[in-house]
């Protein structure tokens, strides 16, 4: 049995989200004093008494996944459960840091900072109401990328995110994204609808907020990883810290290849996949790319229980 540590991205955002593994594991609790501290505010008070709003915010929202995905990290490796479990590690945008500070290329505080610097960039990057994302159910990754470069027409629409065989997510101009809306279903989308988000992630409209990570990552020390990432642009192994901090830059103007990804982790012989954090949206993902795999979601102290149990 080969397994995949895989991490989530924004969308997966909880009130509460990781308070039980703190209450119940005091290495848990030690990873949210940490980013805390790293960040210089309480953003533990947030992630577990606050509004949903505030926290859904693309500066909070980042940090506070990975912060809830490395207190599940610390709660399995609490009861002896270690990194050396996974055949590969792998994130879902934001997810993908949450990855790289499991297999220890970026220290947790770094990382707690580097994913504010990311989030507070990607918002600033186009003003409010310029930019939009929808998501396309029923179209392979082919023809949503061929419905994005026809409602181009000189703005930018590009495919930012293949999740699954048949949900695919396209970002750029709001215009754009209005045509491709039109579009898609005419090339036989069961459906086509705008996404809630407060910016164009994961297209060329975000090069302000890539040219500012290529900065912050410069600033920062980055080991090779401890074990494979699979990266997001890439949809293969990486195990060069170099190379790595090339593609995180690329990732935010870039498309997050997940489907593609899987199916390559699969192909190495990955039979399951550990969803380690907030949610069960990858696994709903996983199910669809990888029909054999098996999946376990780990985000609080009772899946810790039943993964060491298993």
């Amino acid at each position: 049995m080969s397994i995949a540590f895989v991490f989530p991205g924004q969308g997966a955002q909880t009130i509460g989200m990781g308070k039980a593994l703190a209450d119940a594991y005091p290495e848990a609790r030690a990873v949210f004093d940490e980013v805390d501290a790293a960040l210089g505010e309480k953003l533990s008070d947030l992630i577990w008494e606050g509004e949903i709003e505030t926290l859904t915010l693309t500066e909070n929202a980042q940090p506070a996944l990975m912060a809830t995905s490395m207190a599940a990290m610390a709660a399995l490796k609490a009861e002896g459960i270690g990194l050396d479990r996974a055949a590969f590690v792998a994130g879902h945008s934001l997810g993908e840091y949450s990855a790289l500070c499991a297999a220890g290329t970026l220290s947790l505080a770094d990382t707690a900072r580097l994913l504010r610097i990311r989030g507070k960039a990607m918002q600033a990057a186009v003003p409010v109401g310029q930019g939009a994302m929808a998501a396309v159910l029923g179209l392979d990754a082919d023809t949503a990328a061929k419905v994005a470069e026809d409602a181009a027409q000189g703005d930018v629409c590009q495919l930012a995110n293949e999740n699954d065989p048949t949900q695919n997510v396209l970002s750029g101009s709001k215009a754009a994204i209005e045509r491709a809306l039109v579009l898609a279903k005419e090339a036989g989308a069961k459906r086509a609808l705008p996404l809630p988000v407060s910016a164009p992630f994961h297209c060329a409209l975000m090069q302000p907020a890539a040219d500012e990570m290529a900065r912050a990552l410069g600033e920062v020390t980055m080991n090779d990883p401890q074990v494979p990432l699979v990266a997001n642009v890439t949809a293969e192994a990486v195990t060069d810290a170099g190379q790595i901090r090339d593609l995180l830059v690329q990732q935010v103007t870039g498309r997050v290849r997940w489907r593609s990804s899987v199916e390559w982790m699969a192909a190495q012989g990955v039979t399951e996949f550990w969803e380690i954090g907030a949610g069960k949206a990858l696994s709903g993902m996983i199910r669809r790319i990888a029909k054999d795999s098996a999946m376990r979601a780990i985000g609080t102290p009772d899946d810790v229980a039943a993964t060491k149990d298993a």
